[in-house]
């Protein structure tokens, strides 16, 4: 049986999403949740990505961004390895401009699936699904 990429299933949802508003059918997930840019925004274009402050994730969120700014030692050996936003997931900047971070799960036997994904320019987004969505975090409230 063929896969679906998580790219095809988001275009899915959001003609999903876009039929059920059309007949008038209440969707109160598509109020909250807005799915991934189609293709990927211009390097610097953060205006599509929902945005959360770093006290609304996991308390291992804030461990992990200070990891980041203190340069580790991280956890993980893929700690800080280049991310490639191979799906356009994220704002399209090119190769090594990416890179990506574990945010420990308690209780998970592996690394789980948080992740921050950090841009050279400082920006944080997170990701509770190992990569399907993404939240811009502010680190400074």
């Amino acid at each position: 049986m063929a896969s679906i990429t998580s790219r095809a299933a988001r275009l899915l949802v959001a003609v999903a999403f876009g039929l059920a508003g059309s007949l008038g059918v209440p969707t109160a997930a598509a109020a909250a949740a807005a799915p991934a840019p189609a293709t990927a925004p211009p390097c610097g274009d953060v205006s599509s990505y929902r945005q959360v402050d770093l006290s609304q994730l996991p308390p291992q969120a804030a461990e992990t961004a200070n990891l980041i700014a203190r340069g580790g030692p991280f956890p993980y050996p893929q700690d800080g390895q280049t991310w490639d936003n191979r799906e356009e997931s994220l704002p399209d900047c090119g190769s090594d401009y990416y890179r990506e971070y574990t945010v420990p799960t308690p209780g998970s036997p592996d690394r789980g699936a948080r992740r921050f994904v950090v841009g050279d320019r400082g920006e944080h987004f997170y990701t509770g699904d190992h990569y399907d969505s993404f939240a811009l975090t502010r680190l400074d409230r």
